[in-house]
């Protein structure tokens, strides 16, 4: 049964990949859907079926000296809850590209990079120990890199993969690091191991630099530093907004279900480790709590449809690394659970919104669309109210237990990442009404309605286009651009859509569309999701069944009371969410519908304030200034000191050629007769043996 959840996935992925050409691109997008449709329908019978932690062994791996390694399955209920999370979105992802993905001609090619990120990120999750979840953790990297960067013929998106690839290369580092330290310390890479040793190694520690460090709260930090890589946090964060120059479904199986998860499960996996290292859960809670203000943030100033959502995506991580770190585990993985419905539902609806805007993301450029795609205004409308938490939603339930846990909690940095939370609970509801409010409310920004609502409703039309950009309507940082300034997210050079006079896409008719049945029916069943996950599975993952429900999964020490102290916390702290709520949407409604000449004279008045929102608080620009460009003069100073000036320059024709000529020199000894090489080797032996003779002979002695 496990067997099929993990290796349906590679088939689908070998048989798109290996056969693709020669069956055709329809077919290569049945198989690798049914696949994944299979897998999701036997995790979802695991996962409510539920059962006793267990053990499946694959095989023996490798062995060096005291390292065994198996292949193995590790199932518990942790286990369950990602499987359904990931083979779900997967699969409907799967289902919603069948139509995105419907004119490229490098279908097979797209759908079997998706099967293998879905393997990948089922090795991780069923992992049995450390090295298995490395193996699944690169994995999921590889597939990252080549959906991020599957229009190659961008060079936006060719950079945005190197990107990716590249920052969590500084992670994994880190991560590699951790498993290394922890195989020092206990022996082994076994989970069940690790954890069996946990209270004799706690207090071991090593004398460095003048002090003693605890040896486990090191190898804690290490292993977080993998999970900040992966799922972007706070100073490890840059690669993720790039990630958008992927298709977006690719979008949606990255930020929902999968590899920004990763690192959440990771510290959930390793939850006996934390929870005996206290001053490693301080960082993971602060730097939590820094991302969730960070990135929404960011979150209130861009146009990007798809950026606005990534950088939600950012901050509700650290919303989950706040509850892990004040050691609310099953509030995390809760709100992963729920997360994963509303934000695929989310990004899946965006995309919708650029098929029917013929590959228009600029909400600058959209605006009154709820009257020509009511049924995808209505999901996002959904998957928003899930977002920020509207009463009963699936965000409700997991949102608040989070914002709630980090108030009762009396772990240092707690009262930080409570203020944060909340604050960007605020954020949250502004810039997803401001969202729903520039691309489906008000007059429309688009085609011929463009020009006349330029002059007939100049609040919105001047505001928002004139003000709200760095640059010309339509222009939007990271994102590709047609010779008229618009973005363009084309799934081949062929399918980049022309533009008329005005500089608006058409393909024969402006008028924008509601998308097939292929692509609307995974919207229903997220939005099914976003709506009702919350309330039919709280009682299981942090009300009263939570312990018969968790079991042994997650470690919570005979100290760690925080799931039960959440519910003794003040009225206002319970209600505080929904006032942020209600603030948000309050303030969004009057700058963007009531008064929408608002935002573009704030950002008049507050310049500075507005380009470093919009500029992502230059993080960019301080990493290239600060290990791109040395890295860059690095490389140069070597190409030209040291290979052109040394290795090319010295001499009449260079080291080079020197070396060159020794090397034929020698090259003429090998004349290729016996009998040289018979008289060589005598000469050899008579030397050894004069030499060993007159070496033996006594001192004084002729």
């Amino acid at each position: 049964m496990y067997h099929a959840i993990v290796f349906f996935p590679l088939i689908g992925f070998l048989i798109a990949g290996l056969f693709g050409r020669y069956i055709g691109a329809r077919a290569c997008e049945y198989i690798t859907t049914a696949f994944l449709a299979f897998t999701a329908l036997i995790a979802w019978g695991v996962f409510l079926d539920g059962g006793h932690a267990e053990r499946v062994q694959v095989a023996s791996w490798f062995s060096a000296g005291d390292l065994q390694v198996d292949w193995a399955f590790k199932v518990d209920t942790l286990t369950r809850v990602m499987l359904v999370v990931v083979t779900t979105v997967s699969t409907l992802v799967h289902l919603y590209s069948v139509g995105y993905m419907h004119e490229d001609p490098h279908r097979p090619r797209f759908f079997a990079y998706l099967s293998l990120f879905t393997f990948a990120m089922l090795m991780l999750v069923t992992a049995d120990n450390l090295v298995q979840m490395f193996f699944g953790w690169e994995g999921v990297g590889l597939a990252s890199y080549l959906l991020i960067g599957f229009w190659y013929e961008k060079p936006s998106a060719n950079a945005a993969a190197m990107k990716a690839f590249i920052v969590n290369r500084v992670g994994d580092f880190g991560f590699s690091l951790g498993i290394f330290l922890t195989f020092v310390l206990t022996g082994s890479v076994a989970f069940d191991a690790i954890f069996g040793k946990v209270d004799a190694i706690k207090t071991l520690s090593f004398h460095f630099l003048g002090y003693d460090w605890n040896a486990l709260t090191l190898a804690c930090l290490l292993l977080f530093m993998g999970a900040m890589g992966k799922s972007a946090q706070f100073l490890l964060h840059t690669w993720l907004p790039d990630a958008m120059e992927g298709p977006t479904p690719v979008s949606a199986l990255i930020h929902a279900a999968t590899m920004v998860t990763a690192g959440v499960f990771m510290v959930a996996r390793l939850s006996p480790l934390f929870e005996e290292a206290p001053n490693a859960l301080v960082v993971v809670t602060v730097i939590g709590g820094i991302t969730a203000f960070f990135a929404a943030t960011i979150g209130l100033v861009q146009n990007d449809i798809k950026r606005v959502i990534a950088y939600s995506t950012c901050s509700q991580l650290g919303y989950m690394f706040v509850a892990l770190g004040v050691g609310a585990y099953s509030a995390a993985v809760f709100h992963l659970f729920t997360h994963a419905f509303f934000k695929a539902l989310l990004f899946l609806g965006a995309g919708s919104v650029i098929h029917a805007m013929h590959h228009e993301q600029d909400m600058r450029n959209m605006g009154g669309l709820r009257r020509y795609i009511p049924y995808t205004s209505a999901m996002m409308a959904i998957g928003s109210l899930a977002l920020i938490g509207f009463p009963y939603t699936a965000g409700y339930y997991s949102k608040d237990a989070i914002i709630e846990a980090a108030y009762a909690s009396t772990r240092p940095g707690h009262t930080l990442a409570f203020l944060c939370v909340v604050v960007a609970a605020f954020f949250t509801s502004f810039y997803s009404w401001r969202l729903f409010f520039m691309t489906f409310e008000g007059p429309a920004r688009w085609g011929a309605h463009a020009a006349h609502d330029h002059h007939d409703a100049p609040a919105v039309a001047r505001s928002t286009m004139a003000h709200e950009a760095d640059g010309p309507p339509g222009h939007t940082e990271g994102v590709a651009h047609d010779d008229k300034g618009h973005d363009i997210e084309p799934a081949h050079k062929s399918d980049v859509v022309a533009d008329d006079h005005h500089g608006h896409g058409h393909h024969g008719d402006h008028t924008p569309h509601e998308s097939p049945l292929v692509m609307t029916v995974p919207l229903a069943i997220l939005a099914f999701g976003a709506l009702f996950a919350g309330i039919i599975f709280h009682n299981r993952f942090i009300g009263a069944g939570m312990d018969a429900f968790w079991g042994h999964a997650l470690a919570h020490g005979p100290h760690n009371h925080i799931m039960h102290e959440i519910h003794e916390v003040p009225a206002l702290v319970s209600y505080s969410p929904l006032v942020m709520l209600i603030l948000g949407f309050i303030l969004a409604y009057w700058m963007y519908i009531r008064r929408p000449e608002l935002p573009g004279e704030l950002a008049a008045q507050q310049p500075s304030l507005y380009r470093f929102l919009l500029n992502k608080w230059y993080f960019d620009e301080i990493y290239d200034r600060i290990f791109v460009r040395p890295a860059k003069d690095f490389g140069l100073f070597l190409w030209k000191q040291g290979d052109g000036r040394i290795i090319d320059g010295l001499g009449p024709n260079g080291i080079a050629a020197r070396v060159v000529d020794v090397t034929r020199g020698v090259v003429r000894l090998q004349t290729g007769y016996l009998y040289h090489y018979a008289f060589v080797m005598l000469i050899g032996v008579a030397g050894l043996i004069s030499w060993y003779l007159i070496s033996g002979l006594p001192k004084g002695a002729h």
